[in-house]
């Protein structure tokens, strides 16, 4: 046991940390367009999205973006 503690255990250590050191490394020898990170891109569904309202081009009010249209409201 004192062996594996002596010897094989620290050279592990160094083997894995070897091994890391040179993969975070290797980026330095990537074409310019390899070492950015990967672009971020909407998923494309397949199913039908939700339908686009129309609108004529006028704002609602504040109370009726919080509240909904008045046509929906319920008195009381």
């Amino acid at each position: 046991m004192s062996f594996f503690r002596s010897y094989i255990a620290p050279l592990l250590i160094v083997l894995i940390f070897a091994v890391a050191m040179l993969a975070v490394s290797a980026r330095i020898f990537l074409p310019s367009d390899m070492m950015a990170p990967a672009p971020i891109e909407e998923p494309i569904s397949t199913v039908n999205s939700a339908p686009i309202a129309h609108t004529d081009g006028v704002m609602p009010e504040l109370s009726e973006l919080i509240h909904g249209p008045e046509s929906d409201r319920v008195a009381g």
